[in-house]
């Protein structure tokens, strides 16, 4: 890499697609998207990747994240690339280690490894129209014609605003940082947090550790996680058995888009099933009046992302289990300390107190047009055109970005649409020979503006909870329609949104 840049290095005017010659393209993030993202494009004839990637393996979330009980709520089937269906998934909804081994069985099959550059991670992208400079950590500098952040939403830990969090004189650490070299065996521990990584990691621990409070601030509408363990015979039948395999993923995505997906945009009868499935399962599995009146939500039960898990309550009613819910005043190096004036004594405290969602590709800064910065341009509401693009920072686009099909469905599904959705994209700048495209500021507002107006009908606005898809203004930052809207939307993608331009400008 070059280790400084001047000026004069930039490609006149024009740029790539009027020259004839392959894009440069910088790929930032190797998880599932970045992946993805770089097989894609070298199918469509676009071989000048570059892809970095902060850590020393590839993987994103499934690298990060290898807490006990760790396992994916979409269905195996439907939790991967539809280029490269899995016959060999050895459950229903498959376990961390083995998503992560998929990934790299991919990564390896696609020869991806090749482009991308590890323990580098990007520390600054600033746009020099047409171009973008980009900083690695180490301080080198390349210069590329686009780049596509798939940086991933569950990447920057959250760590709890509690009093003395640093005084605990135990073992701490936040879930996505789990330390695979401490035994929990015969310890006491505590969990802060209820959701849906906290349900994994109680139901796996319980029965190894002398003591765990949970520690519960808000509960969570739980339903039952409806596990399979696969036989070699079905295994065998989903490797040989013409199209089954594509059968089983297209019917996951209809079941999961017409029950969970309509129940949060409106259908009331939907929202309804979901809702007494939910009190059913509570009821079913706790028979304890007292604990199960603390485990009942005041809101509706689409109001947050849906948790299944099976193993969370009949862990609670555990003997060496408690569930805490006073307020927690501080932590002491004892332990934690609630508004009973109890301290808990521990020797180990884990935080399974979610992500950043907010940042995305920050804190990496990027600034685009007139040294617009995107951590400006976002402020507390992080927006984007489509989840997509950003006006004001030309040849740049966004993996999974702000106002993003979320919820109960597979991420995986989406970003492989965006991508189609960047390659007609940039075969449109090299059809026409343009060297930069970016969404019209108007078509980016009245987006938005629908956006906004549509997603107070969902239950992710009026479901009376506070979950994470809010941002700081208090709405959803959440696609507002059925994913095969958007499905839609960025296979067949409006070109008259964008502004295609021969020339740079606006040069910073």
């Amino acid at each position: 890499m070059n280790m400084s840049v001047a000026r004069e290095q930039f490609e006149p005017a024009g740029a790539w697609a009027a020259q004839g010659r392959q894009p440069r393209i910088a790929i930032i993030g190797a998880g599932f998207s970045g992946i993805g993202a770089l097989i894609q494009l070298r199918k469509q004839g676009y071989t000048d990747l570059t892809c970095f990637e902060k850590a020393e393996k590839i993987g994103g979330t499934w690298r990060d994240n290898h807490y006990p009980g760790l396992s994916c709520d979409v269905p195996s089937h439907f939790y991967s690339y539809s280029f490269e269906p899995n016959p060999d998934w050895t459950h229903r909804f498959s376990y961390g280690p083995e998503i992560w081994a998929y990934m790299n069985k991919v990564a390896d099959k696609y020869e991806v490894k090749r482009d991308i550059h590890l323990n580098c991670g990007v520390t600054d992208l600033k746009y020099r129209g047409p171009q973008w400079q980009l900083t690695t950590e180490h301080g080198d500098v390349e210069i590329f014609d686009l780049v596509i952040a798939a940086t991933g939403v569950l990447v920057n830990p959250a760590y709890p605003a509690i009093k003395g969090l640093d005084s605990f004189a135990g073992l701490q650490w936040h879930s996505a940082r789990w330390r695979d070299d401490v035994s929990l065996k015969g310890k006491r521990v505590g969990i802060i947090g209820t959701g849906s990584t906290a349900c994994q990691i109680v139901g796996a621990i319980a029965g190894e550790v002398a003591h765990l409070d949970v520690f519960q601030r808000t509960p969570h509408w739980l339903n039952a996680m409806p596990q399979k363990k696969y036989s070699a015979t079905w295994r065998f039948m989903l490797r040989w058995v013409p199209g089954l395999q594509l059968a089983i993923r297209h019917f996951m995505r209809w079941l999961m888009e017409h029950t969970f997906a309509r129940a949060t945009l409106g259908d009331e009868k939907q929202q309804q099933r979901v809702q007494d499935a939910c009190e059913a399962f509570l009821r079913e599995q706790v028979p304890d009046p007292e604990l199960r009146a603390r485990l009942t939500p005041n809101y509706k039960a689409t109001c947050k992302r849906m948790i299944m898990c099976s193993d969370y309550y009949p862990a609670l009613q555990q003997d060496n289990v408690a569930l805490i819910t006073d307020r927690i005043d501080e932590i002491v190096p004892e332990g934690v300390k609630t508004a009973d004036d109890r301290v808990h004594e521990l020797d180990v405290l884990l935080l399974a107190t979610g992500f950043q969602v907010s940042d995305f590709i920050l804190p990496t800064r990027v600034t685009g047009e007139n040294g617009l910065e995107l951590a400006d341009f976002w402020r507390d509401a992080p927006r984007a055109h489509r989840a997509l693009t950003f006006p004001g920072f030309p040849n740049f686009f966004m993996l999974e970005g702000p106002t993003g099909v979320f919820g109960n469905t597979s991420l995986i599904d989406i970003s492989e649409h965006q991508i189609a959705c960047v390659i007609a994209i940039i075969d449109r700048m090299k059809q026409e020979g343009v060297a930069v495209v970016a969404p019209k500021q108007e078509a980016y507002e009245a987006y938005n503006r629908a956006m906004s107006r549509d997603i107070g009908k969902s239950t992710w606005a009026t479901g009376g909870c506070d979950s994470w898809y809010l941002d700081a203004t208090g709405t959803p930052n959440i696609y507002p329609w059925l994913p095969q809207r958007y499905r839609e939307d960025m296979l067949n993608p409006d070109f008259s949104e964008y502004r295609f331009e021969q020339l740079p400008v606006a040069v910073s």
